[in-house]
Order: structure tokens, then C-alpha cells, then sequence
């Protein structure tokens, strides 16, 4: 059986030290430099750097190319392609800072937001908190935002994450972190927010500092909703090493707001370590004391039956060794729950490239967990280099039909759950498969096996009406014991984007949250409208559905369809990191989608000026060899109604 190292290339670090190079059409070029943080990412298995977050990969092994034409433009704070406070239609700009100018050669370098969370107060709906990676200061950092006024508008937050104690890394005063993100936000049930950050070092190659060391730190904004954050931050897990492993990757949180849950107000952090044994094992840590201080680490992907293929690596830890992507969620009753992406399974044939999204449940707030159970097998998204190009070997995306070969941003299918608040039984787990009720065999969309890197391949990926990517939902109706996909194959689960426009069309990198009063909504990237199958463009839609989530709902989100990526481009200007993942939450009344936003050009100075005798003036520009009109990668949301 082929070695089908994970791809899960989405989430989370994106914090790299990418450098980009870009050459102007106007006679002016960029040498192409390349900058390798070799020691970690060199040390990786094959199935670790698939399992590697988008967020981490873009900063441990940066390769890419770009290139750029300027036309003048003028550049005021209310400029329609930089206004800090921006609204396009419905759609609210979060993020309030005004655009950098980078360079051309190291475009998305100051500028880009990426990687989305979301949290509602559960207390009070006028209060929002939301997070991104940013890049403002040049290198990937956490960043937040805060609303006062049930999202209408939106104010920037910055996470004290410079420096945290150094006790845990040699004993030295201070360890000062140079690069910040995969965030992720939460209330409690006492008006405090909560921010987790994940922090690193980039080690040899990038700087003459051997520090490799990562961490994640958790934040908590005491009753200030979102507006300041406690410094330092207070540790979930810190390891210090000069050698690149073990590497802490994809943190996620959640906080059981629910009253009168046994344990309300425990704060839990979900992660994955890469470990130098070649294992990628799901971790969590529980805080009982308001994000104070942290348990001991305790092991989530316990062995099972579930995970017969250990592709070499020790079984020590975990029969389920090889997992990423972790998404921790509470029911009223105080239960945990944990759904992530496992790549541990057997195949049935030589075709046969389906993976697995397992369950892990905790009664005791997280002190242990059962044996993992089945949610659902799932197709992960196809080889990028298979079907669009050499562009970023090892990785997957979401090629769009026909001749173009724009789309090559990296991407992966990945788990959401949520615990219906109206029912503590109903347990609802929404993710991507490429193989599902749409994906029409009969038109050519059959699984192929393994690319050589152990990414899927299929037949029918570029050919309109075959291929097409789909959100679907698994369910529990007894708390997690069981689901409806372990009996069922991905063609036969329910389709979350089930709209006429979406059957023959791709949708990727969903979220979920309940309404308070039990109705479930999942946002998502859609290109069921206008040309965007054919392009690449996108749009954001969101699904809803009543109590028993069988029959959904859809609603176009975005205003018009952004453009495909620009920022971190590779040599014709297509960006290969847009960020691996999205968010949402969810009041009574309305759903919070947040995502990543391209319809905002991007600017840089224009070749020629800032010289003696030439003031300086900003451009816009092309991002590549194919005439792409350069953009921004701004957060933006809204306020959806939810029928």
C-alpha cells in the first residue's frame, strides 16, 4: 500500500521567513533568493510535512516566485482599495489597520491576514471577538479584533506575544518569540475572552539564532471584552529544543460557557506535536483556573483498532499516530469532545485513497479520553503539482475546471463539530470530501490513487460537471458513541451545500456553530456562482438548517466574487498560502461568518520614485507572468440572518 503521507496542509502557521521574489515589467528585477529554515523541516517525514499546517510549512520551507507591473494610482486613508475601515456591500472589513506597502518582491510580506476565528459573548451578542494571523509587522503574529455593537463594526487588538518567561527554555530571563498565529478565540461564562496563540522560533537557516523552540500561549482578556489582553501570556504547552523536534503545531481552543455544566469555564487547548520519531500525535491541556495555569499534557489519539497502518513510525504513544487538525468542542453536560483527521486506516484497493475523521470524548474535563470512534471516512482534496503545475510539491489545493491552472493556494478537507444546545445527544461533525453524492462518477471523478509525494489523485479533476468538492455532515444521536458515517460512505452522507448551483461545483474549508436555539449553520468557500468554476474566483456562502440537519438552507455571503489569491505568489503571481482554514459562531438570531478577503487591490511604490528628485507614489501592479492584478488579503465577515 502506497505511503499516504497526509497532506492536511491547511491550518495554521503561517508565519514564514517566504521570501518572495517578484520582477517589475519595468525593466527592473529581484534576483530569486531562496531562504531555508532547513534544520526542522528537513528532519520531517514525508507523512509529517503533509500533516504540517499550511501556517508552518509556508515558514519552514519557503520557495516561491513572483512577479509585478505598477500603474499609478492615488493613495489616501479612504482609498476604496485600502480603507481601514472598509464595508464591501454587507461585508464588514474586521481587520482596521491601513494597507503596508511592501515591496513587490515580498508581496504579502506587511500586508496579508489569514487563518480566521470568531467567538460570540454568550452573555451578551453585542460583544465579538475575533483573530487572524497578520502580517503587519512582516512576519506572521497573532492578532485580534473586538465588537461592541453585534458586529456592525469593528476595532483592532493587539496580543502582547513579544516575549513570554524564559524558565522553560534554559532558564533565562526572557524568551522572545519571532513569529506568532494559527489563533483561535473564546468566551466564558463570566464576560472574560480568551486568545491562543501559537509561537516559534525559526532556528538555522533563516537566522544565526539556533533556538528552534515552540509554544502555545493562551491570553485572557478580563472583562474588557476583547479590548487588552493579560501579558505574558499564560503557557498550554512550551518546548524547548536547538534540533527542530519536537514541533508544536495547530493549536485549537474552546471554553465550556455553558451554565451550570460540571465544568463550566474550563478552558481546553487541543495541539498536534511533531515528534522526531516521525509521529504526529493530538494533545490537549485543560486550565480550571481561567487560563492561570495548565494540566499536564494528556494524549487524545488513543490507539484503536481504527488505525491499523503505522507506516513505520513507533506505536509507543499511539496506534493512531499520524493525525492533524484538531477541533475541541463542549456539550452542556460537560462533555469534550475532539474530532480530527487521521491517516492512520487501511485501503481496500490500489484506488483507494480515502481517509478517516475520528472522535475522541473526555467526561472527566479532559483528565482522560475514550477510545477514539469513527465520524466519517472522507476524499481529501487532489495533488496540486499532478494537476496545476509544479508549484509546492506535497501539498493539495482546489483546482478549478477547464485549461487555467491558477488555483494552486494550498488546501485540505479538515473536521467542525459542534453539540446541539437543544439537545446534548446531538452531536454534528461538518467537513470537505472529494468523493461524495455530487462528485458524479459517471462523469469521470473516480479515485486513482497516490501522486508520489502520497497525495490523492482522481480522474475528472479538471473536467467541468465530474470532480467537485462538497461539504457534507456526519451525526450522533446518542453523544458521540456512534455516528451516522461509520455505517455509510462519503457518497451517501448528507450534503451541507446542497444548493441546485452547488451539485457540480467545489466548496472547501468550512465551519459550523448552533444558534442558541438549536439551528445549524456552516459557512464555507463556494464556486457555484458566476464563472468562478472555471477561474478560480470564489465566493462565501452559508447553509443552514432546523433542530434535525438533514435539509439546508444556502445564502450567498460575499457581495461579488473575490479573485484568486495573490499574496505569497509563486512565479505567475498565483499565491500557494491563502491560509488553511475559516470561522464562524452563532447568537440566537444570527451567524458570524469570517474569512479571507482578496477583492482589495494591493500597492506598492512605483518603480522610479522615492528617488532624488522623484517623490515618492503608490501603484498598483500585476502579481505574475499571467497579467494578475495584484490584491490584499483582508478579514472580512457578516451579519447573517438565520431563517
Amino acid at each position: 500500500m502506497r505511503n499516504r503521507t497526509i497532506r492536511i496542509a491547511i491550518a495554521a502557521l503561517a508565519i514564514s521567513g517566504l521570501l518572495l521574489v517578484a520582477f517589475l515589467r519595468f525593466g527592473t528585477s529581484a534576483s530569486n533568493s531562496n531562504v531555508h529554515a532547513a534544520s526542522l523541516y528537513s528532519q520531517l517525514t514525508p507523512m509529517q510535512k503533509r500533516l504540517l499546517s499550511g501556517f508552518a510549512a509556508n515558514t519552514l520551507d519557503p520557495q516561491n516566485t513572483g512577479s509585478a507591473k505598477a500603474s499609478a494610482i492615488t493613495y489616501l486613508p479612504d482609498h476604496a482599495d485600502d480603507q481601514c475601515a472598509n464595508s464591501l456591500g454587507n461585508n464588514i472589513k474586521v481587520n482596521q489597520n491601513c494597507l503596508n506597502l511592501s515591496d513587490v518582491t515580498l508581496q504579502g510580506r506587511g500586508q496579508a491576514n489569514n487563518e480566521t476565528a470568531i467567538a460570540v459573548n454568550p452573555n451578551n451578542a453585542n460583544d465579538l471577538v475575533a483573530s487572524a494571523n497578520d502580517y503587519r509587522r512582516g512576519d506572521g503574529n497573532c492578532y485580534g479584533d473586538y465588537s461592541l455593537d453585534n458586529a456592525k463594526q469593528w476595532n483592532d487588538t493587539t496580543i502582547p506575544m513579544g516575549f513570554t518567561s524564559g524558565a522553560a527554555f534554559g532558564g533565562v530571563a526572557r524568551e522572545y518569540w519571532q513569529a506568532g498565529g494559527d489563533t483561535s478565540v473564546a468566551w466564558d461564562t463570566k464576560g472574560n475572552a480568551y486568545f491562543d496563540c501559537q509561537v516559534f522560533q525559526r532556528g538555522p537557516g533563516t537566522t544565526n539564532n539556533p533556538d528552534q523552540s515552540s509554544a502555545v500561549y493562551v491570553f485572557r482578556s478580563t472583562q474588557n471584552n476583547g479590548a487588552s489582553w493579560n501579558f505574558p501570556g499564560h503557557a498550554a504547552i512550551e518546548t524547548y529544543t536547538t534540533t527542530g523536534a519536537p514541533f508544536n503545531d495547530k493549536p485549537y481552543m474552546t471554553v465550556d460557557n455553558h451554565a451550570g455544566s460540571p465544568f463550566q469555564d474550563r478552558v481546553y487547548v487541543t495541539w498536534t506535536i511533531f515528534a522526531a520519531d516521525g509521529s504526529a500525535i493530538i494533545y490537549e491541556v485543560h486550565s480550571s483556573d481561567y487560563g492561570q495555569t495548565f494540566s499536564s499534557p494528556v494524549v487524545v489519539s488513543k490507539s484503536s483498532s481504527l488505525c491499523p497502518t503505522s507506516f513505520g513510525v513507533p506505536t509507543t504513544v499511539s496506534t493512531c499516530n499520524e493525525n492533524q487538525f484538531s477541533d475541541p468542542f463542549t456539550g452542556s453536560d460537560g462533555a469534550l469532545y475532539v474530532v480530527y483527521a487521521n491517516f492512520n486506516n487501511s485501503t481496500s484497493s490500489a484506488t483507494d485513497n480515502h481517509n478517516q475523521f475520528l472522535l475522541s470524548k473526555s467526561t472527566d474535563g479532559g483528565a482522560t479520553f475514550s477510545a477514539p470512534v469513527l465520524v466519517a471516512n472522507y476524499n481529501d482534496l487532489p495533488d496540486c503539482d499532478t494537476y496545476q503545475g509544479p508549484q509546492d510539491p506535497g501539498r493539495a489545493c482546489v483546482p478549478e475546471k477547464g485549461s487555467a491552472m491558477n488555483s494552486v493556494f494550498r488546501a485540505t478537507n479538515y473536521p467542525s463539530g459542534q453539540v446541539d444546545p437543544t439537545n446534548n445527544q446531538q452531536v454534528v461533525v461538518t467537513f470537505g470530501s472529494y468523493i461524495n453524492a455530487d462528485s458524479n462518477p459517471s462523469n469521470g471523478c473516480v479515485p486513482s490513487g497516490f501522486a508520489g509525494d502520497g497525495n490523492n489523485t482522481y480522474t475528472g479533476v479538471k473536467t467541468a460537471g465530474a470532480c467537485n468538492n462538497k461539504i457534507l455532515e456526519s451525526t450522533s444521536t446518542n453523544g458521540g458513541t456512534s455516528f451516522n458515517g461509520t455505517i455509510t460512505d462519503p457518497t451517501t452522507l448528507t450534503v451541507v451545500s446542497s444548493a441546485p448551483g452547488q451539485k457540480l461545483t467545489d466548496q472547501w474549508w468550512q465551519w459550523s456553530a448552533f444558534t442558541t436555539n438549536g439551528k445549524l449553520a456552516v459557512s464555507y468557500y463556494d464556486r457555484q456562482y458566476g464563472n468562478d468554476e472555471t477561474t478560480g474566483n470564489m465566493d462565501f456562502s452559508l447553509s443552514s438548517s432546523v433542530h434535525a440537519p438533514t435539509a439546508f438552507t444556502v445564502k450567498r455571503v460575499t457581495s461579488s466574487s473575490m479573485p484568486l489569491p495573490t499574496e505569497f505568489p509563486d512565479a505567475q503571481g498565483n499565491s500557494v498560502f491563502f491560509g488553511d482554514y475559516t470561522g464562524l459562531a452563532a447568537s440566537a438570531n444570527f451567524a458570524y461568518p469570517v474569512w479571507m478577503d482578496t477583492r482589495d487591490k494591493d500597492l506598492a511604490l512605483c518603480p522610479g520614485t522615492g528617488v532624488p528628485g522623484v517623490p515618492p507614489q503608490v501603484c498598483t501592479f500585476i502579481a505574475g507572468s499571467n497579467g494578475i492584478q495584484a490584491n490584499d488579503e483582508d478579514i472580512y465577515m457578516a451579519r447573517v440572518a438565520v431563517p
